[in-house]
């Protein structure tokens, strides 16, 4: 069985969401775990998880989706992470991409959650773009853990990122022939610090690259990282599936 660690399951980006669940279940994807980036998306994570079983969600704000970003949110953030399937924090982080960033109200943002997500002693979900170094010395002063989504970073970084608690999320980035350094990173750390992801509807596998992607599609990812650790995709399966269960409470009562 497998579990995807991070999609992003809305009515903006499918037509038939309940086809795309069947179709997890179908391709022996027993968990997916969807996760909020603004308020509205939020939202629609808590109407998600109450309606589909293998629906678990996150909630939290993204770097990049700070612009109507009021200090209400963190209230509400919160006043609704009690619900019982909602088990961290995130989409949260740190991204220095475009040119404009505002990069202190990111920060500042982000340091809010991380506090939210140390007094509720739940693990986050860090989406890290161009900002790895500052990400890694503002997580290591929390007493934190989760996963550094779609990791970009480097095989030394990885390493010091799984040193202070968190674990290292691997999409279908994986399976490109130029992602040199996903694949050294994968190659490098233990299985133990793996969680698959599909990141859906973004960065499909191959075959499907540049298409909408699914969750279904986590086998590809999973199959790729075991071909690079020379192990069988049961043993992935098996593994990041423990793993996934170390970080996140599906058992939340």
């Amino acid at each position: 069985m497998f579990i995807d660690n991070h999609c992003h399951v809305f009515s903006e980006y499918y037509n038939d969401i309940d086809a795309v669940i069947k179709n997890c279940k179908l391709h022996n994807i027993n968990k997916i775990i969807i996760s909020g980036t603004d308020i509205s998306s939020n939202m629609e994570v808590l109407e998600l998880v109450n309606k589909y079983d293998i629906v678990y969600g996150t909630i939290g704000f993204h770097p990049t989706e700070l612009d109507d970003f009021k200090d209400s949110y963190f209230d509400w953030l919160e006043s609704n992470i009690d619900n019982n399937k909602i088990i961290g924090i995130g989409e949260i982080g740190l991204d220095y991409h475009y040119d404009n960033t505002d990069k202190n109200k990111q920060i500042e943002v982000f340091k809010r959650q991380l506090c939210i997500a140390e007094k509720h002693g739940m693990p986050i979900i860090v989406h890290s773009r161009d900002s790895m170094g500052d990400t890694y010395n503002i997580l290591e002063r929390y007493k934190l853990n989760g996963v550094i989504h779609c990791f970009s970073g480097s095989v030394e970084m990885a390493r010091e990122f799984t040193k202070i608690g968190y674990y290292i999320g691997v999409g279908g980035i994986i399976t490109y022939k130029n992602a040199k350094t996903i694949k050294e990173v994968v190659k490098d750390i233990s299985l133990s610090y793996i969680l698959l992801e599909t990141d859906s509807p973004y960065l499909s596998p191959e075959p499907f690259r540049g298409k909408v992607n699914y969750p279904s599609n986590i086998p590809l990812i999973a199959k790729a990282i075991a071909d690079i650790k020379s192990v069988s995709i049961t043993d992935v399966a098996r593994v990041t599936t423990s793993n996934s269960e170390s970080v996140f409470d599906f058992f939340r009562k």
